[in-house]
């Protein structure tokens, strides 16, 4: 945790969820869970978002 009582590792998970969430058209939750699945490779989480979105 930072000093000010914030986990340091969320706000930039943040940040990518929400960049995901906009650049590929996915929910929040599956951006959250292709995070975890995935980690922060950009690439191969917009590839993978982008081939979930065909699927629905």
């Amino acid at each position: 945790m930072g000093r000010d009582g914030r986990d340091d590792k969320k706000e930039p998970v943040d940040l990518l969820v929400r960049r995901l969430v906009k650049e590929a058209d996915v929910s929040e939750t599956q951006a959250r869970e292709l995070v975890e699945l995935i980690g922060t490779d950009w690439p191969s989480l917009v590839r993978e978002a982008r081939f979930l979105k065909g699927r629905h």
